[in-house]
């Protein structure tokens, strides 16, 4: 049994069928990927993840519990956080400022953009963002706009915000989108430094295959919204089954 054991899922949109009877075990403290040409059905399967939709059938069972029927809230606090495509950070708020809102909410239960406005009283909290930001070579930056920042560094803000839960479970929706190959390379060294410090379970939806045999230990490859293989990597690259399907070009 995995951490995240997903059973028959199925998922139809009006005449589209995104999802069809998708099983999926990802193993605790392991990086499995989630691999496919577009239309495959992985975002789907991610939302369905992180209760953002319910699947017509089928089960998705975390760490023992069924998240369908909770909240993307609710789930966060079971101990899943999800790393968006795009960074999910505030331009307008400093690298610290952003760190702060997390902490914040993790300490009241409540989300407050504004709460870094009363930071000066606060000095457990500060020291905690700062360790929070250097785990991520982020503290020299933290006077920085985040406006002003790269695609690279955007992603390193926002998965030190995510990891302030202490998650079980961190889903990531292609983190290296848009980035160019330095970045790339720096976000692999980061997952794989989070992965050694930390007790968690990575989940991964990637294009470039760079990153998935870089990092993944399990790939699952889907197609039409149904799984083809699941492999180790090192069987996934010549299987005929994914040639034929997709794969992509590795660098």
């Amino acid at each position: 049994m995995g951490i995240l054991e997903v059973k028959d899922v199925g998922k139809r949109f009006g005449g589209l069928k995104a999802l069809s009877d998708v099983n999926l075990s990802v193993k605790e403290n392991s990086c499995h990927a989630i691999i496919g040409p577009n239309g495959a059905g992985k975002s789907t399967l991610l939302n369905c993840l992180v209760g953002k939709l319910i699947p017509d059938t089928g089960s998705v069972m975390f760490d023992g519990q069924s998240v369908l029927g909770r909240s993307p809230h609710e789930i966060n606090q079971m101990g899943i956080s999800r790393v968006f495509q795009t960074p999910e950070i505030f331009a307008d708020l400093t690298v610290f400022e952003n760190m702060m809102i997390p902490l914040f909410a993790k300490r009241d239960g409540a989300y407050r953009l504004h709460a870094y406005e009363s930071v000066s009283n606060e000095r457990a909290l500060i020291e905690e963002a700062e360790r929070m930001l250097d785990d991520v070579n982020m503290l020299d930056k933290r006077h920085m706009h985040s406006a002003s920042m790269s695609r690279g560094d955007k992603r390193r803000l926002e998965m030190a915000m995510c990891l302030v839960q202490n998650p079980k479970l961190l889903l990531l929706d292609e983190p290296t989108a848009g980035m160019a190959r330095a970045d790339t390379n720096n976000t692999i060294d980061l997952l794989k430094e989070i992965k050694a410090k930390r007790d968690i379970t990575i989940a991964i939806i990637e294009h470039d295959m760079h990153v998935v045999f870089s990092l993944a230990d399990r790939i699952t490859v889907l197609a039409q919204g149904t799984p083809l293989v699941e492999d180790a990597p090192e069987n996934i690259k010549g299987h005929p089954k994914v040639q034929e399907a997709y794969l992509g070009e590795t660098h």
